[in-house]
């Protein structure tokens, strides 16, 4: 049998291409919306895409179902609970897909959302029990699924506990377990590993939800360190439910003059994504810096844009804005109206104004404190990890909540932005400064827990 997994790193999503290489037939599960990759291996392999089966309306990410449908003519499969706005053929537990000697088991999970399936996967050409499932947003490596993106989050947990318990759990230990997200992922809670499988044999012993049989105790713990729900997840449901899209968004390059004129009208988000070394170090004034470079960039991008907001890229060269502007469709952001081109280059060879920030490595912190105690520091950490921990007499605000300065953080005084590695910092460092900030300091290398470490008291 045919069995590829197919990552998209920046969002943590797993997508696969499942078949019979000798029937010359296969299904692809959960497409990301870029679709050359499936179309190049489905070609390699020889065989034809036949099927693209969901395992619910995902929230996350756009899914490629529309654009696989268009290019290959294969057939779309949700569970009947989904209720999407395009052609389908709905499914209910139990229903079978044959792929030449592999046979598609739907599995109905319910949970993250009502329509959740996950698949059971059999090759018929060595035995008659799965070998694998692919468990979508149900049970990850190392953690289950977050329970309050359709749902309320108690109910959404006893709905995940009871799919666990009576779909999953009852599988063969041998089973491989093949899901839907890697670590990062905001579909999922902070045990979900990077670690691209498991069995079910393993994540019982060592999936502390995975394996907890009291109903009340799972639902506590799976409800009581949520994160905050992303601000466009519903948004990205509705294009996943809605009509089949195919389009893609076309970003035009633009000249530095009108970028300035678009940064001046304040209408439209100027989105830097180099390095945030390179954005410390020269930067066009009001941008905001998102590197692409690092994982979650698509996620990132969507906390902070305003809905219906123009976005205008600008990166190391067009290459690399362009790249950026793949990852903004695959959540969502469609509202791209270009990018600088020649990238920041463009920019400085026509002298045009360009900001910088200072750059601090955390260990340093505590002395500059010590030698200036005018410095204000905003911990931009989300309010679990504060309430954990933090710097004392720090202030608190998330990153993606920084839509304008803090009340207690005065705009004339030096204000350093602190996270836990230097990453989230960066984002919040181009917010502060963006919204009237005149002395910013990001902090790097090591955050909250390296500042500590060198001698500044933490509180909780």
């Amino acid at each position: 049998m045919l069995f590829r997994q197919l990552i998209h790193n920046d969002l943590g999503c797993a997508s696969y291409l499942i078949g019979d290489e000798h029937a010359g037939v296969a299904a692809v599960v959960d497409p990301r919306f870029e679709i050359d990759e499936y179309l190049e291996l489905a070609r390699f392999m020889n065989v034809r895409i036949e099927h693209v089966l969901e395992t619910h309306n995902h929230a996350d990410h756009v899914s490629g179902h529309g654009r696989l449908a268009a290019a290959t003519g294969a057939r779309i499969h949700i569970h009947r609970l989904a209720e999407p706005d395009y052609q389908h053929e709905p499914f209910d537990d139990g229903w079978e897909l044959q792929l030449g000697q592999l046979t598609v088991r739907a599995l109905h999970t319910p949970g993250h959302r009502p329509e959740h399936a996950a698949y059971a996967l059999i090759d018929n050409a060595r035995g008659e029990e799965p070998w694998a499932v692919l468990t979508g947003d149900t049970l990850f490596v190392g953690d289950v699924a977050r329970p309050d993106l359709a749902v309320d989050r108690a109910d959404g947990a006893r709905g995940i506990f009871a799919s666990l318990q009576s779909k999953l759990s009852p599988l063969a230990p041998e089973t491989e377990v093949w899901p839907g997200h890697l670590g990062g992922s905001l579909c999922g809670g902070p045990g979900m590993d990077l670690k691209t499988s498991s069995t079910i044999g393993y994540e019982l012993r060592h999936n502390s939800l995975f394996s907890e049989p009291d109903e009340e105790r799972f639902v506590n713990q799976a409800t009581a360190k949520l994160p905050p729900q992303p601000p466009n997840f519903q948004g990205i449901v509705d294009i996943n439910r809605g009509p089949l899209l195919t389009a893609g968004v076309e970003i035009l390059p633009l000249a530095p003059r009108q970028v300035e004129q678009l940064r001046a009208a304040k209408s439209t988000l100027v989105v830097d994504v180099r390095t945030d070394m390179q954005w410390d170090e020269a930067h066009i004034t009001g941008s905001v810096c998102i590197t692409r470079l690092h994982a979650g960039f698509g996620t990132r991008l969507a906390w902070v844009v305003e809905p219906g907001q123009e976005i205008v890229l600008v990166g190391r060269d067009d290459a690399d804005a362009r790249s950026a502007a793949t990852l903004a469709v695959a959540v969502g952001v469609r509202r791209l109206g270009g990018f600088l081109s020649g990238g920041m280059t463009s920019w400085r060879d026509e002298h045009r104004e360009v900001g910088a920030v200072e750059r601090m490595r955390a260990r340093d912190l505590p002395a500059r404190l010590e030698s200036d105690p005018s410095v204000q520091v905003v911990d931009v950490r989300e309010r679990s990890e504060w309430d954990e921990a933090h710097l004392e007499g720090s202030a608190h605000c998330a990153y993606h909540d920084l839509r304008r300065l803090p009340a207690e953080i005065d705009p004339g005084l030096p204000v350093a932005a602190i996270c836990s590695s230097g990453q989230r910092s960066a984002v919040a460092a181009s917010l502060l400064a963006r919204h009237g900030a005149r002395t910013v300091i990001h902090v790097t290398d090591g955050g909250v827990k390296a500042a500590a470490a060198a001698g500044h008291n933490l509180v909780t």
